[in-house]
């Protein structure tokens, strides 16, 4: 994994990174410290942790037992009784009401105190104070009239209302469980039992049990258990729901396997290389995990409306009970407004609005191989003006192919040329040799030995094979033996392709030219950019003409050649000094200070480094798209955080007044219909959040 560390003494102060995990010493790399699933699924964001699920259930208990209790306190209710035209009455049914008023507001209502409490040692009151003191000037009320204070009493407001109230967190908290079970979604991408084998004898052990180097029997149609090497065997797997990428992967001996991947029809024996907390799944959930519980610009802003939002309430909360108390001079109906007023205006929406948001997103993106380490970055892609790709690697395969074979000896096929030239680069590890190698296997050509392998760094490679003496170099070796440099065939573009000489005992044998080719879907994610507004730049260590002619095939707006990985911060910095909003691709270590310099920094490639410790986002595959595709699920994001909060405020803004009788006596909103209200409101924000998902399918 490349932790670039020490990159972080320059992480610059105009811009926020909440995320950047590694730079805050309080906190844990998501990297390094792994929760077991049921321990904390998500920070403070808004999802519960473990207790969630029984939390949800008790809320649901007490709901059902109030319920019945309620029945009783209607039945006894003088208000009722007046409506529906019966009558029940006992001597001290009064007491009888106030026993199981008083059961309703201690049971029913303990989680709303509790939570109370909680707020104001926090200093951060709002929906649990609003629900508490709403609850408890009603109880305090009718226990007073039970006693015999002049008034009707308000038992059954209080029954209604904590059931309804009750209901409506247990909707809300089922809603933020299911974000949190998408999480869990990732998880139940590993099987629970693992085919083992030792000394040839095959069983099946449990998933925490296994351990790295163990040797471990895959067969058709199960999930991959951990990362692993094939040691035999071949098979196509669906790596889709880890990397997003559709099609299936053929894996064969020494293939690399990703835990959680699917086996398709193969049976394959491998070698664990990372259990448990070692393998990419794991880290790509550590991250969700992170994403999701760190605060972006926007949450913030949610809790600063739901704070003020809070005081707003009380502040009308009053102002209406002095009011109503001063013009009707009737304690019960001003009590009630200021009851209706605390219950309608809870800022439980504003609450759901933002958290639920980000937990649909950052997973839905995980799954489509989009991974968010920092969520401000990722809302930020909405307004970006300028993407500035690394080429290698990115826009172009980073891998050099061959080009063309150009026997110069005429005894000489195409074929022999290639195959003295692998032979005689077989030792390097050199691209150049790697992609003459390819070239050979792809032919089927068989690669011939070679001995005395001498290695020029920046020329080229020398070696005896077949008992001849082989050179494969390139243009530098002339100049170094002071020799002038062959012709080179009208046909080969210098440009874009690199020449490399084949000399056999000393005389020019062949040419063989290696270029860079173009990944298939980067100009389609060009020509996206270009209908988004935002303008695209090539970045590259190579000559001028290799990154003109990557530029202009592309159709991109310009490029930046020459360029030394020292110079990569300094020339993004230039962009943004006028004013631009600058995104960079890179895929490596050299590309960290300019990707911590970006304002958002994009790192793709290789899935299993998850951690390219300066970028804001991992895109897993090298794909070009993916990049658009991180800009649209960006946006649709921003856009449904924006529409929540509109919804979660201006639900206030009508209802809070119509609590404080503003249209009275054509209509006065109720304490249990001002719970039914909020719950609402609640419930659509939730669904609005889900909706995200269908934007995730459709780009």
């Amino acid at each position: 994994m490349n932790h670039e560390h020490h990159h972080h003494g320059h992480h610059h102060e105009n811009k926020e990174k909440p995320q950047d995990v590694s730079s805050d010493p309080s906190r844990k790399s998501p990297v390094h410290s792994h929760h077991s699933m049921e321990e904390g699924r998500a920070a403070e964001g808004g999802m519960h942790d473990k207790h969630a699920g029984h939390q949800t259930e008790d809320f649901l208990k007490r709901f059902w037992v109030c319920l019945v209790l309620t029945i009783p306190v209607l039945l006894l209710s003088q208000m009722i009784q007046h409506w529906f035209g019966f009558h029940i009455s006992f001597s001290g049914d009064r007491y009888v009401l106030l026993a199981l008023g008083t059961v309703i507001y201690f049971y029913g209502g303990s989680p709303f105190l509790i939570g109370m409490v909680q707020e104001i040692k926090h200093r951060k009151i709002g929906m649990m104070t609003l629900v508490a003191l709403a609850i408890t000037v009603a109880y305090v009320y009718s226990v007073a009239v039970a006693f015999g204070l002049e008034g009707m009493d308000f038992f059954w407001e209080l029954a209604t209302l904590i059931d309804i109230m009750l209901l409506g967190h247990w909707l809300e908290m089922r809603s933020q469980m299911a974000a949190s079970n998408a999480l869990e979604s990732l998880v139940a991408l590993l099987p629970s039992k693992v085919h083992i084998e030792r000394e040839g004898v095959v069983s099946d052990i449990d998933l925490k049990h296994l351990r790295n180097k163990d040797v471990i029997v895959i067969k058709p149609g199960e999930k991959i258990p951990a990362d692993a090497l094939v040691l035999d065997g071949a098979s196509y797997v669906n790596e889709s729901m880890l990397t997003g990428e559709s099609v299936p992967v053929k894996k064969e001996k020494d293939a690399k396997l990703i835990a959680g991947s699917l086996n398709g029809d193969g049976s394959l024996k491998a070698v664990v290389t990372g259990a448990g907390e070692d393998s990419y799944l794991n880290k790509v959930i550590n991250l969700v995990q992170t994403a999701q519980g760190a605060k972006s610009n926007t949450q913030n802003l949610a809790d600063r409306v739901a704070g003020w939002l809070t005081i707003i309430s009380i502040v009308i909360g009053v102002a209406t009970f002095i009011y109503w108390y001063g013009v009707e001079k009737d304690l019960a109906a001003a009590l009630e407004r200021l009851v209706t007023v605390m219950v309608t205006s809870c800022p439980h929406a504003l609450g759901v609005a933002i958290p639920l948001v980000v937990a649909i997103s950052t997973t839905r993106a995980a799954v489509s191989g989009l991974l968010i380490r920092n969520r401000t970055a990722f809302e930020n892609a909405r307004k970006l003006t300028t993407i500035i790709f690394d080429k290698t690697g990115t826009l172009t395969k980073g891998s050099h192919e061959v080009q063309k074979v150009i026997p110069v000896d005429s005894n000489l096929s195409e074929d022999s040329v290639l195959q003295y030239a692998a032979a005689a680069q077989k030792n390097s590890e050199h691209y150049i040799a790697r992609g003459m190698i390819r070239k050979l296997k792809e032919k089927g050509l068989p690669l011939w030995s070679s001995e005395n392998f001498q290695y020029w760094q920046g020329v080229g490679v020398s070696a005896v094979v077949q008992g001849k003496q082989v050179i494969a170099a390139g243009p530098n070796y002339f100049k170094r033996e002071g020799k002038p440099l062959p012709s080179i065939p009208a046909s080969v573009d210098q440009n874009t392709e690199t020449v490399s000489f084949v000399l056999i005992n000393g005389t020019v044998a062949g040419i063989i030219t290696l270029a860079d080719s173009i990944r298939e879907n980067a100009a389609e994610a060009i020509a996206k950019l270009k209908s988004m507004n935002i303008r695209s730049f090539l970045l590259t260590g190579d000559n001028e003409q290799i990154a003109a002619s990557v530029a202009t095939r592309l159709n991109m707006d310009g490029y930046l050649a020459n360029v030394l990985p020292h110079q990569k911060q300094e020339k993004l910095k230039e962009f943004q000094d006028k004013g631009e909003v600058v995104a960079m691709t890179g895929d490596g270590v050299n590309d960290a200070p300019a990707l911590a310099q970006a304002d958002v920094g994009i790192a793709v490639g290789s899935g299993t480094d998850v951690a390219a410790e300066t970028a804001d986002i991992i895109l897993v595959n090298s794909d070009p798209v993916d990049v658009v595709n991180m800009i649209s699920f960006g946006r649709a994001t921003y856009r449904k955080m924006i529409q929540n909060l509109f919804w979660a405020v201006g639900y206030n803004i009508i209802a809070i007044p119509l609590a404080a009788g503003v249209l009275y006596p054509r209509f006065v909103l109720s304490p249990a219909m001002g719970a039914v209200l909020m719950s609402l409101s609640t419930i659509i924000v939730a669904f609005n959040a889900q909706l995200l998902k269908r934007q995730f399918q459709t780009t």
